[in-house]
């Protein structure tokens, strides 16, 4: 698949036409990351976006006493840095390679003349902010009104949505839902077996299966 071909299915270029799709390709610039290295540093100068052609990234807060929250884990068509686009704030958050990556970098120099050249490249962005914003405020509400096993549900529902399927290929370690939902790992496995013994969930060579959406969904909605 060429750059073009692949921006086509990347949520914040879908939109756009051919023509400037091919723009697109011809701007970006592709940079490959070793798993474990540092893509970006909490505090460096906000100036690309950056988009998963290969592998997988994660978005991380580190406290001052070493503990990772993560705000999200990325795969293949999905992105960050696109507030960059935008304003000229220092990055919120590190990004690292959970594993071999390969990402495409836009400059935000060259995002704004596209957007000069055609507005619907800003119309386009500012969609896929209204969708990121939504998301936000349903994780947002899921910490404080749900208690672990409803955040685990509910994460277990949106991630398997986002696929579009009941598989989840993305490898979710209890130890990565735990930093996600600001849990501890035995209480996530706990919680995880509960589901399984259940019959809502399966595991396929480190892959989840949601067996019984209904149910996640229902206990997802239970708040505290």
């Amino acid at each position: 698949m060429n750059t073009a071909d692949f921006l086509a299915t990347v949520p914040l270029f879908k939109s756009l036409d051919a023509a400037e799709l091919a723009h697109f390709g011809q701007l970006v610039r592709e940079k490959s990351y070793p798993k474990g290295s540092v893509i970006l540093f909490e505090d460096d100068p906000g100036d690309a976006l950056f988009v998963v052609r290969e592998g997988r990234v994660k978005v991380v807060l580190v406290a001052e006493d070493g503990r990772e929250v993560i705000l999200g884990i990325l795969s293949v068509g999905e992105h960050f840095g696109e507030l960059s686009l935008i304003d000229d704030q220092p990055r919120s958050a590190h990004v690292i390679a959970m594993e071999d990556s390969a990402l495409l970098v836009l400059r935000r120099e060259d995002f704004r003349k596209r957007v000069e050249a055609n507005p619907s490249v800003a119309w386009s962005l500012l969609s896929e902010l209204s969708r990121r914003l939504r998301r936000a405020d349903g994780q947002i509400g899921s910490l404080v009104l749900l208690d672990v096993p409803g955040r685990i549900a509910r994460m277990l529902v949106d991630t398997a949505d986002e696929g579009g399927g009941p598989l989840i290929e993305k490898a979710l370690t209890h130890q990565t839902i735990a930093h996600v939902i600001g849990a501890s790992r035995e209480t996530v496995s706990r919680a995880m077996r509960e589901f399984q013994d259940s019959g809502w969930i399966s595991t396929e060579r480190r892959r989840i299966r949601i067996t019984n959406r209904a149910a996640l969904v229902k206990r997802s909605q239970q708040r505290v």
